[in-house]
């Protein structure tokens, strides 16, 4: 089952419609870091980390891993782990995945520029909650809890997210 998402902010899932954000600067089929948008394209659901300190493992068939404060995601280009978890404190640029806020409490690496890598071509894509108003993200796909823990639980390994 395929999560499809459109540019005007809605996503459909097993028949569901709902509202999702994305990118401060829409949708981009030449996405490059920082830019602000969200990247077009057939996204592979990768898996799951969680804040257990806020919420139960959920239901899911992905593989699922609780966040840990030293958890991060490289955002440097030239640095050999672009586009990788990281153990923070690192010496290179890197979103720090403990978050204050709760938008971090789920979140989905898609698989957006991992496969090869490609350096400068955009980092941490991911499928997360979204602010109760639907701000757009930094290039990323968010929803409600209540609709990315519906995804979650009937998500498996051959899932994607389709951004087109």
């Amino acid at each position: 089952m395929d999560l499809l998402v459109n540019r005007a902010g809605t996503a459909i899932w097993a028949g569901l419609t709902m509202r999702c954000a994305l990118g401060r600067a829409g949708v981009s089929a030449t996405k490059q870091e920082g830019d602000g948008a969200t990247p077009l394209g057939r996204f592979a659901i990768r898996c799951l980390f969680f804040r257990a300190d806020r919420l139960a493992r959920p239901e899911t068939r992905l593989r699922a891993r609780a966040i840990l404060r030293e958890d991060g995601w490289c955002d440097a280009p030239d640095d050999a782990e672009y586009n990788r978890r990281v153990t923070l404190p690192y010496p290179a640029s890197a979103e720090n995945l403990w978050r204050e806020d709760s938008l971090y409490d789920l979140i989905v690496p898609l698989g957006y520029n991992d496969a090869p890598i490609v350096p400068g071509k955009g980092s941490a894509i991911f499928l997360h909650l979204a602010t109760p108003d639907l701000s757009p993200t930094a290039g990323c796909v968010a929803l409600a809890r209540a609709d990315l823990l519906r995804v979650l639980a009937e998500a498996d390994r051959q899932s994607q997210v389709i951004v087109d």
